[in-house]
């Protein structure tokens, strides 16, 4: 299964991007699938994986954390987000359906005014990076994205090096991952954007 996801750090801001097709082995079923689920006012992430257990892992992350804002009356902090997704991968990795999901998790800190970029795989592996990849993009994007990102970067300039990211894949990669949605979280939320 073909998939690619995408984040970078700029200046007070993270950007998630990832392709928009569910496929299955060699049929493709959809072009405009929304592999990106808002968490929050300011946390976003990116899934990847067997289809079943992303769209049921995402939901259950989300009803989790919007569960632990109504018990607290406050939102979870992108790191402790970011602690409690890993743990519960890897709970479900010693249960007997563990969960078959790679993910990137974006937010913003409010409390310390600054951007938060986690990739965690399906084993429970976590770690905090100015730039991650998942799926098979990852093995062209990933020199891309070390040459040319830069975490004082403006948007515009995170804008384009995702871009090349993108177009590398698109050169390289033998399938066709169609269109990208991206989407960009910052002290003011979370948005979508069309490149």
């Amino acid at each position: 299964m073909a998939e690619c996801s995408f984040g970078l750090i700029g200046k007070g801001y993270v950007i998630l991007a990832s392709d928009s097709t569910a496929a299955r082995s060699i049929v493709k079923m959809k072009e405009n699938e929304d592999k990106i689920k808002a968490l929050g006012p300011n946390l976003i992430m990116a899934t990847g994986g067997e289809p079943g257990d992303t769209i049921q892992f995402a939901e259950y992350v989300e009803r989790n954390l919007r569960l632990y804002h109504i018990r607290h009356n406050h939102t979870l902090r992108p790191s402790s987000a970011a602690a409690w997704i890993r743990r519960t991968l890897a709970d479900s990795l010693r249960s007997r359906n563990p969960y078959s999901v790679n993910l990137i998790l974006g937010g913003y800190d409010h409390t310390t005014s600054t951007p938060n970029l986690y990739w965690i795989d399906y084993l429970g592996t976590m770690v905090d990076i100015p730039f991650a990849a998942h799926g098979y993009g990852a093995y062209f994007a990933l020199s891309t994205l070390d040459r040319f990102h830069d975490p004082e970067a403006t948007l515009e300039e995170g804008l384009e090096t995702l871009k090349k990211c993108i177009r590398e894949v698109e050169k390289r990669l033998i399938v066709s991952l169609g269109k990208f949605k991206v989407k960009i979280i910052d002290r003011n939320g979370m948005r979508e954007i069309e490149l």
